[in-house]
């Protein structure tokens, strides 16, 4: 598509009452600018991002995500506002879609409708219950937009109009590179609006349409309130997507899933389940209270109340209650209950028995554990690593393994049991 797409981030974002900028505030795991510019990618290749309050620290977060986007420093000091915002860019393309980096629910989809409209200023708008605080749209029938009215300027029957301004443009370039230069500052704020080029537009008798949009799509983001309302909103939307492709959820309005995380197959996630960046789940159970973070499950089941930690691989497995897994490969693994298993490999048919620790640092480094097959480890063994376990053997209960086990041996390290008749009585003198 032949559009260039301006996002405007550059806003201190006060309501927010946070040292972080706001749209670095996260939603499903990513900031908020993150969300917008991973859509507008989808329909366009020049995406200009507009920035000023922390200017450095908002591009190089968006840095580790995204490339060739072009940043831009807006000259606050001698154009504040929404107009100075898009004064320094140039668009590679016809038409500019002008967004705002705190309207994390918009999407690819939600933005093509900007372009079913023929005219050389489209703006957004929507009904809403209580309009207060909202800039009037004032526009016929047919959505041909006569002016934007800010609530303070609105007249007694302005002020009834429900229809209000939702933020978004789409302008003909050429219709910005030749009125930018005529916005004023002349008003209360002494801030130069993008709002006045749709009264620029009528006054050389250009058309003006409105497209009418849904509240909750474009909602802005600008305190913590709104933000826990864009995350509700969006754990819904992703939810809704991954049951209509198969997906089992008990309860899932108690289910948190961000916003990269895969799903494929009849998998199933219980109440309390959260799935964390780059989790990828194939035909899998999650039971309740389970977190899973930057790992992949495939035919395999956990909890309930078991974590799965970054780097992890589990395939035809299965982890139970107070199991924790951290960047290890288990493959046909059985740990029903209360282990660590860190930096390990562990293969087919090997069980691990109840209270079982991968001892994998030692105050400065991490080292790796190996098991292999058919191993038996039983209950509150500790695996001393670096430290290889091959196949066949069984590690008897209690056992500290601090060398490398041959196959098919037994290990054990167990003191002898001492038993002293009668000490009950002596010691507490019955």
């Amino acid at each position: 598509m032949n559009c260039s797409i301006a996002i405007m981030a550059a806003g201190f974002g006060t309501r927010m009452k946070s040292k972080k900028p706001k749209v670095l505030h996260q939603i499903s795991g990513f900031p908020m600018l993150y969300h917008i510019i991973k859509e507008a990618k989808k329909i366009s290749n020049d995406i200009h991002v507009i920035l000023y309050h922390q200017a450095q620290l908002v591009q190089d977060e968006m840095n580790k995500h995204f490339e060739n986007i072009h940043f831009h420093i807006q000259d606050y000091d001698n154009f504040p506002g929404t107009g100075g915002a898009i004064m320094g860019i140039s668009p590679k393309y016809e038409k500019v879609l002008v967004l705002n980096g705190d309207m994390p629910l918009l999407e690819a989809q939600d933005m093509q409708i900007f372009f079913d409209e023929d005219a050389p200023v489209v703006m957004s708008s929507f009904i809403a219950n209580d309009a207060t605080g909202y800039g009037r749209v004032i526009m016929d029938d047919s959505k041909n937009v006569a002016k934007i009215v800010e609530q303070k300027d609105a007249n007694e029957l302005e002020l009834k109009v429900k229809s209000v301004n939702a933020g978004v443009y789409l302008f003909d370039t050429d219709f910005l590179n030749t009125n930018l230069s005529k916005l004023s500052n002349n008003n209360n704020q002494k801030e130069y609006y993008i709002t006045d080029l749709i009264s620029i537009a009528n006054e050389q008798k250009l058309q003006v349409k409105a497209v009418e949009i849904n509240e909750e799509t474009f909602m802005g983001v600008n305190s913590k309130y709104h933000l826990a309302q864009a995350e509700e909103l969006m754990q819904k939307r992703i939810k809704k997507r991954f049951m209509e492709a198969g997906v089992s959820m008990r309860l899932p309005e108690t289910i948190y899933i961000e916003s990269d995380v895969t799903i494929e197959g009849e998998s199933i996630l219980e109440s309390g389940v959260s799935l964390l960046k780059g989790a990828k789940i194939i035909n899998s159970h999650i039971k309740t209270n389970s977190v899973v973070e930057d790992s992949m499950l495939k035919n395999s089941s956990i909890g309930p109340m078991a974590r799965v930690r970054p780097k992890s691989v589990l395939i035809d497995s299965h982890i139970g209650n107070f199991v924790e897994i951290k960047k290890s490969t288990l493959n046909g693994v059985k740990a029903g209950h209360l282990a660590y298993l860190g930096d390990s490999e562990i293969d087919t048919g090997t069980n691990i028995g109840c209270g079982t620790i991968t001892c994998n640092y030692d105050g400065k480094a991490k080292y790796k554990t190996i098991i292999g097959k058919n191993v038996f480890v039983g209950s509150d063994t500790q695996l001393v690593a670096p430290v290889k376990v091959e196949d066949d053997v069984i590690i008897a209960s209690g056992t500290t393994v601090t060398k490398d086990l041959k196959k098919g041996c037994l290990a054990i390290t167990r003191a002898p049991l001492k038993i002293v008749d009668g000490f009950f009585y002596k010691f507490f003198g019955k």
